[in-house]
């Protein structure tokens, strides 16, 4: 189905699933780890989506800061510090849009540089995927778990080279089905779910967070940001839509809006990133229904419980699937 310039359809959904294989680790850190509420989250998250998806017209994906994610949660921060680095970086990108300093910086950084974050987030994305299909991360390699992973992450690959361009199964709904299936058969569905939707609470945070958590992490974010959320999102678009231009500064912008506000309201630190756009195109996206699609979604509040047993419980062979050959 079509509204005007935007598509509402399978393959659309699918281009929506595409950048989970660098979403969940992330979200799932915040919320197990750190202990986000799951309802402020996702609903920023969801709404951050569908107002990019109308803003832009086109796939825009909505991720978590990795630097200040990674960080947090080795760390584990308390929320304030979360929502307090998310409001710091946005202040920064409002800054540097606002004054015009990102574009004379984006015009100064050589193509080269842009390529090879490209490639690094490619081989990055891939690497992921392999530790998935072995069960690197939860140290299941020692078990014999790992061989079901191994088999999961070969069936997924297969299916996402048959049937990524397939207009009526799109591969990574697909996948998505038979990682919900796979949970289902092991009877741990209901329990790691819940289904419904809850308004966020107000958050709140000092200047004294603002400042530690911009020192413990905001500031190494803010050239990862520039060069792959702004720099190499701009070129990535340029190349798949050369019709639809999207400038650095107005990526800055959008990202200073969205970081400044959410963050009152639960939303992780966010930007956007040319390894999630990536994702989203090699699966379908084409059109801002993506957005819109990816942010009901969420805003639905599909969340974990926070007893941290969906992390292992989900199907590592299945979700490599979709970091593997995303970042081919």
């Amino acid at each position: 189905m079509r509204i005007g310039s935007f598509e509402f359809s399978l393959r659309e959904l699918a281009g929506s699933i595409g950048d989970f294989g660098t979403l969940f680790p992330l979200a799932i850190g915040y919320i197990v780890v750190c202990g986000m509420n799951p309802a402020g989250f996702l609903v920023m998250m969801g709404l951050a989506n569908i107002v990019t998806g109308l803003i832009y017209k086109l796939p825009m994906p909505i991720e978590p800061k990795k630097v200040i994610a990674v960080t947090a949660i080795a760390q584990k921060w308390p929320t304030r510090l979360i929502y307090a680095s998310g409001f710091g970086t946005g202040v920064v990108w409002l800054f540097l849009a606002l004054t015009g300093w990102i574009q004379k910086l984006a015009n100064h950084t050589p193509k080269s540089v842009v390529r090879g974050i490209q490639i690094a987030l490619g081989v990055m994305l891939g690497w992921q995927g392999l530790k998935w299909i072995i069960g690197w991360q939860e140290l299941k390699i020692m078990s014999g778990e790992w061989i079901i992973n191994v088999i999961l992450g070969a069936i997924a690959i297969v299916i996402v080279l048959t049937l990524r361009e397939n207009k009526y199964a799109p591969a990574a709904v697909v996948l998505m089905v038979l990682g919900v299936a796979f949970v289902g058969i092991k009877g741990e569905l209901l329990k790691v779910l819940k289904i419904g939707f809850e308004l966020p609470s107000i958050t709140t945070f000092t200047l004294q967070d603002v400042y530690q958590a911009m020192i413990l992490a905001g500031l190494a974010q803010l050239p990862l940001t520039a060069t792959n959320a702004v720099i190499a999102t701009a070129a990535l678009i340029k190349e798949y839509w050369p019709d639809k231009p999207v400038s650095e500064r107005k990526l800055a912008l959008n990202m200073g809006i969205m970081n400044v506000t959410t963050t009152f309201f639960g939303g992780m630190p966010m930007c956007h990133g040319s390894g999630g756009l990536a994702g989203q195109y090699y699966f379908g996206a084409r059109t801002g229904g993506t957005n819109i699609i990816d942010g009901g979604l969420s805003a639905r509040t599909y969340y974990p419980d926070n007893n941290g047993e969906s992390r292992h419980d989900a199907p590592g062979g299945a979700l490599s699937g979709l970091s593997r050959n995303c970042g081919q």
